[in-house]
């Protein structure tokens, strides 16, 4: 079974030739600016407010991008969000190669590209569906594009360290805002068949409780939701401290930093690459269970790393157990959610990951500003390994719900 089988669909050739160029741009923007904002302040916390801005729409408005992209034509709103997030890179390239800038600015910046995401995410994960001709490749498709994100996650930030050391912020933000037209290019390109959004009865406000209601009633796919919303509240943003560890604990410049976001990025490469090896009916709820696992422990590896050789090896295995821990999580939802719900089951994936992530990113940059880095993320470790066993005990208990509900319906037959 060939690792990349996806490409042979011609719409997601085209989507996924258009994401590897543009992500390399999106990574070295977020290197960029995280690297601007500790410099101008030296500040953990202030650090983590700028990653809580640019994610926290995704908390309150997920759900609501979830029914409205359920009523309208994806290909047409992911065109309109690209073209959106291609502005806001060109305006933070102006502002800083025209020396006009402040935190103040780069925060409102930072809250637009949060708000255009919050669309345009939930938008492109409703579509891969579409993208492919034949649902079986769909988790091949879903892990391939990862790969694509993680290779950029590899390539970005090792450009921007060169280029920030050499050329300053503003280049990477011009790269970030030409990358843009390969996406543009692409999609321009597709030749898609969409079926017709159909028009709800309801308000929005009805759809946002069916998709609510619906996850209630389907305990697979919310656990999987909630797993992911304490992860990304406690566990994940130690990415923000990233630079932190860069410049205080190993007493680094900025390519020490694009160091650990391509460690990172390798990592997830090699977890992307793992994914899309996988045969369609693997275990995805023990792959998640095992990947979530090794996120956590890797965790405890890099708070107590004493040389920057073991730190980067730890932040490599965070990259790699967090990398399939989410595509396992995001593959389960595509292929088990109903067609007419997938949208809003999306959304709400997104919202406990995007979402939660900035409030768990302010939370550990302010705690990371008292007690250190490194206590911060032996902490962050545990708590992953807490909710791992929290998760379980839940899947143990919906494997008997799920087994009681079968007998039911076989009684009721007879």
């Amino acid at each position: 079974m060939s690792v990349f089988r996806s490409l042979k669909h011609h719409n997601f050739r085209l989507h996924f030739t258009g994401q590897a160029i543009s992500l390399v741009g999106t990574w070295m923007q977020r290197v960029a600016i995280s690297w601007l904002v500790y410099r101008l302040t030296g500040s953990a916390f202030l650090l983590g407010l700028v990653t809580f801005l640019s994610l926290i729409p995704s908390l309150v408005l997920a759900p609501f991008a979830g029914s409205f992209i359920d009523r309208h034509n994806k290909f047409k709103v992911v065109m309109v969000t690209q073209i959106a997030l291609m502005v806001q890179a060109g305006a933070l390239a102006a502002m800083v190669w025209l020396n006009y800038y402040s935190i103040a600015w780069i925060s409102a910046l930072s809250l637009m590209q949060g708000l255009i995401n919050s669309f345009d995410t939930t938008a492109r994960q409703a579509l891969m569906v579409d993208l492919v001709d034949s649902k079986e490749d769909l988790p091949n498709a879903i892990a391939l594009n990862s790969s694509a994100f993680n290779a950029a996650r590899l390539v970005g930030p090792a450009l921007a360290g060169i280029i920030l050391s050499s050329l300053g912020e503003d280049v990477c933000f011009l790269i970030n805002f030409l990358s843009f037209i390969a996406v543009i290019c692409c999609l321009l390109m597709m030749k898609l068949k969409l079926i017709p959004a159909s028009r709800s009865e309801v308000n929005i406000w009805g759809d946002l409780r069916k998709g609510y209601e619906y996850l209630r009633e389907s305990p697979d796919l919310s656990s999987l939701i909630l797993l992911l919303a304490a992860s990304s509240l406690l566990v994940i943003p130690y990415t923000t401290l990233l630079p932190v560890f860069a410049k205080d604990v190993f007493h680094g410049d900025a390519t020490t930093f694009s160091w650990f976001e391509s460690a990172a990025g390798f990592g997830a490469l090699f977890g992307a690459v793992f994914m899309a090896t996988l045969k369609p009916a693997h275990d995805l709820i023990r792959l998640t269970i095992l990947s979530s696992t090794v996120f956590a422990v890797a965790l405890l590896g890099l708070a107590v790393s004493s040389s920057m050789f073991l730190a980067l090896v730890a932040t490599a295995a965070t990259g790699a157990g967090l990398m399939i821990q989410n595509s396992a999580i995001n593959t389960y939802l595509q292929t088990h959610a109903s067609s007419e719900m997938r949208a809003r089951t999306l959304s709400y994936y997104i919202m406990s990951y995007q979402g939660m992530l900035p409030i768990g990113s302010l939370l550990i940059g302010y705690l990371a500003h008292f007690f250190g880095v490194g206590v911060v993320v032996f902490v962050e470790g545990m708590l992953g390994i807490v909710i791992v066993l929290v998760f379980m005990l839940q899947q143990r208990g919906i494997t008997h719900w799920l087994r009681w509900l079968h007998v039911m319906r076989i009684r009721h037959l007879r």
